[in-house]
């Protein structure tokens, strides 16, 4: 096959355009085309008004070699490229079945890799079950009553569970691991537009049902799985390597070979891998707050007389300001999980500590976007006191956030123009916040830190003139948005294993090795690889 890039189309275009803009692109009659498959389509919308689709196309023909010397030096047509993952040769069988540790999207691709090389892994979540801990979120967010080991945070499917669902990624990948993650959503009942859309997106619901049917396969693949059960320690032998886990069920599991993907906030694991002595530092990431305004309004803006148009759905943006002001100077400013047509959630997992986060179903319905507003931190500037030093700082301001909501979680809540002329909220206009269980209007200076309200502050005008109403009077804020990424990186050695705890492979967003479903995906998968070759050399790498 050949592939062909930059299809350029208009947005209303014809049915057999496609075809027609393959023969001329390739400059053959119909008869010799036998398939076309899209294998990528985005747009175009520099030009509102005249928004294009832009196609990457995979074309079967008669004679392939003929139609390509032909074209020799046109960039956009190229052989295929080979876009199938291949599983590792599969290791010898260990005494031991490899261990993987959080039930997130690192995790479950983790499971399924190894459960496909046929080595029985065995799961340890702390949370519950993706249906039950569905009931266990809502509960927070319907009747304020928070489950620490079951929430947005913790429980199968991890955080990415309760998000846009967002499938898409800059990380690099040559061995295909992108293609298995979409390619496993696709078979477990995703729908098969994210295979060729530009930026795909499940939604939650559709995940909890796809998180089920993929658990099935790996148990029946030998698999196992153990909910409600909290790694509280780890045992380690004389030479650092990795000998068991102790659990919170008061039994001690022994293993060898275990992979860390625990998410950004299992803050009790961080401190028992540091009490360890298992190497780790402080890592940047950032603090803020979620930003809603009318989808309508952010339709119009980036799509102009073609917003609502059914193939571009929701708008949605991606915007950064770099600061000047003193008290904000050298850091960033920039929109974070931004959420079309969502709500802005409830997303705590430690009592007392007020947590947001964004959400979006599939259909992208909602009346409201929202997204992060979030201001770039960094060890050295605003947490120096070691690794686990940006997770104090995140639970001094969540602890801020929770008593100024009203210590009931409610969330703090401020008006743009309030927020902007530094005077407190006492009420709300046309943007309705979507948070649950509830909002406080009030002044979000007194839960961010001072440089963070002094950036968002100088940011907003200049989001205002790329996208225009951006800081409209009546857009609210909530506060406050702290787990943007880990605060800290588990570093690991080229064979995929912590840099003085052979056995244990740290990987995914709670290791600082990722950021969102697919990359973190694409990382369960290469730690599974890594925990392969491992066996495969018979012997771990000290």
């Amino acid at each position: 096959m050949l592939r062909l890039t930059e299809i350029k189309l208009p947005l209303d275009h014809e049915p057999d355009a496609l075809r027609d803009a393959v023969l001329a692109r390739l400059r053959v009659a119909p008869e010799e085309v036998l398939d076309i498959t899209v294998f990528r389509r985005g747009h175009d919308a520099r030009r509102r008004g005249a928004i294009a689709l832009i196609y990457t196309l995979d074309v079967a023909l008669r004679d392939e070699a003929a139609v390509l010397a032909g074209l020799a030096g046109e960039r956009h047509v190229a052989p295929t490229p080979e876009t199938a993952y291949r599983l590792p040769p599969a290791p010898p069988a260990p005494r031991l079945r490899p261990v993987v540790i959080g039930a997130g999207p690192c995790g479950l691709f983790a499971m399924l890799v190894l459960a496909q090389l046929g080595l029985r892994p065995i799961l340890v979540e702390r949370g519950t079950a993706v249906r039950q801990r569905t009931q266990d979120t809502w509960g927070l967010w319907r009747r304020s009553v928070l489950a620490p080991e079951s929430n947005v945070q913790f429980g199968e499917g991890g955080a990415g569970t309760f998000s846009d669902g967002k499938l898409y990624s800059g990380i690099g990948d040559n061995a295909n691991r992108i293609r298995k993650v979409l390619e496993e959503f696709v078979a477990a009942g995703a729908p098969e537009e994210i295979l060729y859309l530009s930026k795909p997106h499940i939604g939650t619901f559709r995940l909890v049902s796809m998180v089920e049917k993929m658990r099935a396969g790996i148990e029946a693949l030998g698999g196992e799985y153990r909910f409600g059960t909290r790694v509280e320690d780890f045992e380690l032998g004389p030479d650092r390597a990795l000998r068991g886990l102790h659990l919170s069920d008061g039994t001690f599991l022994e293993a060898d070979r275990a992979v860390l993907a625990v998410g950004h906030s299992a803050r009790d694991t961080f401190a028992a891998l540091h009490g360890r002595g298992v190497f780790m530092e402080a890592k940047p990431f950032s603090i803020g707050v979620r930003i809603e305004h009318p989808q309508g309004l952010i339709d119009r803006c980036r799509f102009g007389p073609q917003a609502g148009h059914p193939t571009l759905g929701a708008a949605d943006y991606k915007i950064v300001h770099h600061c000047k002001t003193p008290a904000a100077e050298g850091r960033a400013v920039y929109s974070f999980c931004m959420c079309p047509g969502g709500q802005v959630v409830a997303a705590a997992s430690e009592p007392g500590r007020l947590v947001t986060n964004g959400m979006s179903q599939y259909s992208r319905a909602e009346r409201n976007a929202n997204a992060g507003i979030v201001v770039s931190i960094t060890p050295e500037r605003d947490y120096p006191d070691g690794p686990l030093a940006g997770l104090a700082f995140q639970r001094h301001w969540e602890e801020r956030a929770f008593v100024v909501g009203g210590s009931n979680w409610n969330a703090p809540v401020q008006r743009v123009e309030d927020f902007l002329a530094a005077r407190p909220s006492t009420g709300l206009g046309e943007v309705v916040p979507s948070y649950r269980p509830g909002v406080t209007p009030t002044d979000l200076s007194a839960c961010l830190p001072y440089f963070a309200t002094a950036a968002i502050r100088e940011a907003l005008p200049a989001f205002d003139r790329q996208i225009r109403g951006f800081a409209m009077g009546d857009a609210v804020m909530t506060a406050v948005e702290t787990r943007t990424s880990s605060p800290l990186r588990i570093r690991r050695d080229g064979t995929g294993q912590s840099l003085n705890t052979p056995g244990l492979f740290p990987a995914g967003e709670g290791a600082g090795y990722a950021g969102g479903i697919l990359s973190a995906g694409v990382d369960g998968i290469r730690a599974a690889e890594a925990v392969a070759a491992s066996l495969s050399a018979g012997a771990l790498v000290a």
